[in-house]
């Protein structure tokens, strides 16, 4: 397997394959996805954490990108995403510990609810203010 940095927009433009074949952008496809899968998971909970964003400093390959986040505890993790979903790899930003065995969480909701008491509490609560806005939005 070969290590690639994250940035998609470093890839060379010029892959030797025609505009019109088959294999397109093929090259880098799949680093692109995780990043982009990666960033999603970022976008979606943002709110709820003190801070968080995609690892620029740890490598990803096709198959794996790592996230810091800092709960509202002022706890930081180091996550890893994967086809498996996402487990910690460290108790500090950009950093990945081999000995530190964690479960894998499906979704960043249950891995986020499981370390963050605050978390919970603020995610539920935009929740309920959701609603509340639907329930308002479907009585107008």
């Amino acid at each position: 397997r070969m290590e690639t940095d994250c940035n998609p927009m470093e890839l060379p433009s010029n892959t030797g394959f025609e505009e019109d074949s088959d294999y397109g952008d093929f090259e880098g496809t799949d680093v692109k996805d995780m990043r982009l899968e990666a960033e999603a998971v970022v976008n979606d909970v943002l709110f709820a954490v003190s801070n968080m964003f995609v690892s620029k400093t740890l490598p990803c390959a096709e198959d794996v990108a790592y996230i810091n986040v800092e709960t509202r505890e002022r706890n930081r993790y180091c996550l890893e995403l994967t086809e498996a979903g996402l487990r910690v790899v460290a108790y500090d930003f950009d950093q990945t510990d081999d000995r530190l065995q964690t479960p894998y969480h499906e979704t960043v909701y249950s891995l986020l609810d499981s370390l963050s008491p605050a978390y919970r509490e603020v995610f539920g609560n935009a929740l309920l203010q959701r609603l509340e806005a639907l329930k308002r939005e479907s009585q107008s």
